[in-house]
């Protein structure tokens, strides 16, 4: 048998070489370096309780692409040590190293701050390069995940962006990732995908829409969508039967904008009998009462209610308990929230790759 140099090994993983594979480490030092790595998780672990030590090995069967193999897995006197590379109940072994990379990068952690986890955990040195090369294997599944094929059918879909600032050809710019969530006819809410443009337009989104259609979608009942103009347009070019419900909060807040402040509390007051009443006929005449009080101050606010109401107005048209999750575009801002406890860190990003990625992992954790 070949006689393989255990150091010249970990020499391999820190270069990034995977631990198991076609062109990982040589398979007969897997269970050396796998415990190896155990050895120093149980170090740390040590470290932090004063009144513990070391209590001799226990051997689990560990199966490998590699083939099987008795892995000595260290135990401590108090019983508190859980190793994270080999689980208590695991009995395959993935190359764990890089997963534990990309668990940490999910959660927004730096390249640097990586590498420091995984030397306190395995002993082992990572360099940038290497980390963002295992980070980049998530890029294939990203692109076979933004071109999968979607169902014929959705009762609700919301389409809303989130900017983000990206260095291009040497300075960053700020960019719009378009989000379209949907709820199948199943009831399950899936990001239907995630899309990038220098800014938020009309014409871009029926890009997006054209694309949905394209994987397959091929009606949609009601679309949830912000004030944004043509928006409404751009979606019947793409799906003519589909109802575009333009969100009611964006067009409070835009509303608020030209109110004074002294009268935003009777303003607000007045407009709530417009949006929350039992039918569209009632809140037509609400809308109407506004103009008679309110329209000589604010004709900018009243004549925009009455441009957009077709398209403010479609949720009355269903029942009263799902109507705030027509109305509004809450349930996508939720999911940009999320996507802001990765990035949050992040002034900016140095190309779309690295963004996109990182965005992916965080639906993926979601």
């Amino acid at each position: 048998m070949e006689k393989f140099d255990f150091n010249e090994a970990l020499e391999l993983v820190k270069q990034g070489v995977p631990i198991e594979g076609k062109d990982g480490v040589p398979a007969p030092l897997i269970k050396q370096l796998t415990e190896a790595a155990l050895e120093a998780e149980l170090e740390s672990h040590l470290s932090q309780e004063i009144r513990n030590r070391k209590n001799g090995r226990s051997t689990k069967r560990i199966k490998s692409q590699a083939g099987e193999f008795e892995l000595a897995v260290p135990r401590d006197r108090n019983g508190t040590f859980e190793p994270r590379i080999v689980k208590k109940h695991q009995t395959h072994l993935s190359d764990a190293i890089e997963n534990k990379i990309l668990s940490f990068y999910a959660l927004g952690n730096s390249y640097a701050q990586i590498a420091e986890h995984i030397q306190e955990i395995y002993g082992v040195e990572f360099s940038k390069a290497t980390i963002s090369a295992v980070t980049d294997k998530i890029i294939p599944m990203l692109n076979e995940w933004r071109q999968r094929p979607l169902q014929p059918i959705y009762p609700f879909i919301w389409l809303d962006a989130i900017h983000y600032k990206i260095k291009e050809e040497g300075r960053y710019v700020a960019k719009a990732v378009y989000t379209v969530l949907g709820i199948g006819i199943d009831g399950k809410k899936d990001i239907l995908g995630l899309y990038l443009s220098e800014s938020e337009g009309a014409n871009f989104w029926l890009q997006v829409l054209t694309d949905l259609h394209n994987r397959g979608i091929e009606d949609i009942l009601i679309a949830s969508v912000d004030g944004l103009k043509g928006f409404p347009e751009a979606i019947r070019a793409v799906f003519p039967k589909t109802d575009a419900q333009v969100c009611v909060i964006h067009q409070i807040r835009n509303s608020l904008k030209y109110v004074a402040f002294k009268h935003k509390k009777a303003f607000m007051k007045d407009l709530k009998t417009v949006y929350k009443v039992i039918s569209k006929e009632a809140a037509e005449e609400a809308l109407d009462r506004l103009k008679e009080k309110w329209g000589d101050k604010y004709p900018i606010v009243i004549r925009s209610w009455r441009s957009n109401w077709e398209n403010l107005s479609f949720y009355f048209r269903f029942p009263e308990e799902t109507r705030k999750v027509i109305y509004t575009t809450n349930i996508i801002e939720s999911v940009h929230r999320q996507f802001r406890k990765p990035t949050k860190t992040k002034g900016a990003f140095p190309n779309e790759n690295s963004l996109l990625k990182l965005l992916y992992m965080g639906i993926q954790n979601a």
